[in-house]
């Protein structure tokens, strides 16, 4: 696929999934949602990637919906609404359930929409001047599609108070409800920690990584009941048995460098 209003570039370990319409402040439409959609398709499944950086070029990483798509869905019919949302939904989905570990790396201002693009990644690291605002409600609507990312990276107590004021907040307080990992200081600082980040998930083993997304997945919110332990002792077992998890192990005790790290 060719993309036209984003850059996917690939180098050695690493995606980077990049924003690019600075002048609509990467606003997205439904272009934007089928071409992230591949995008973190193309990135996952390519075997030698073991990290995806989704940034933005720009002052904004997303304003949330373009203009000129909102007017064109002011018209339309219930059903047609239905579709266009289930792409949205299918995005976050893709971007969510990636097989390879995913970062936002927020250089700018995050409003509706956008905050589900970064609650959809594994982690998210923010500069300190970057705004946040789930913004729906001002203009009569709801961050229904974006909210199960959401509410699952700022809880329902700060859910309460952001989905129903539409205040924004900074990234301090981002921080503060779980939001976002990390904040930094300047756009070097934001680099610096999000390449931390990738060296420290492009040295784990990525059959292992794989196996944490899911596990987590599996997981969260789930009563501990027995069916949820014998899922952790089934998934431990599959693991401790795989080629990694066995190579894993003996290069540890071997006090040597495992496979995926080469030689």
């Amino acid at each position: 696929m060719t993309f036209t209003k984003l850059k996917l570039e690939v180098q050695d370990t690493v995606a980077r999934i990049w924003l690019d319409q600075p002048e609509a402040r990467n606003a997205f439409d439904d272009i934007v949602i089928a071409e992230l959609t591949q995008a973190f398709t193309d990135a996952g499944a390519q075997p030698q990637v073991k990290a995806i950086v989704l940034g933005a070029n720009g002052p904004a990483f997303c304003a949330g919906a373009n203009l000129n798509w909102m007017r064109r869905m002011a018209d339309y019919t219930r059903d047609e609404n239905i579709a266009d949302a289930g792409k949205l939904a299918t995005m976050l989905r893709t971007i969510a359930e990636c097989p390879k570990p995913t970062i936002a790396r927020v250089q700018g201002d995050v409003y509706a929409g956008g905050m589900g693009l970064v609650a959809a990644c594994d982690m998210a690291v923010s500069v300190d001047t970057a705004w946040y605002c789930l913004s729906e409600v001002k203009i009569g609507l709801v961050p229904a599609t974006i909210s199960p990312y959401v509410l699952r990276a700022m809880g329902t107590r700060a859910s309460q108070r952001y989905f129903l004021t539409a205040e924004r907040f900074t990234a301090a307080e981002a921080h503060r409800i779980g939001f976002v990992h990390e904040v930094v200081a300047s756009a070097d600082a934001l680099d610096a920690k999000v390449d931390e980040l990738v060296k420290a998930l492009t040295s784990a083993s990525p059959a292992a990584v794989r196996a944490c997304k899911q596990l987590i997945a599996d997981v969260d919110g789930r009563e501990i009941d027995d069916a949820l332990v014998a899922k952790t002792v089934e998934s431990i077992a599959d693991i401790r048995a795989s080629d990694e998890g066995r190579e894993g192990v003996q290069a540890f005790l071997q006090k040597r460098k495992p496979s995926w790290l080469g030689r």
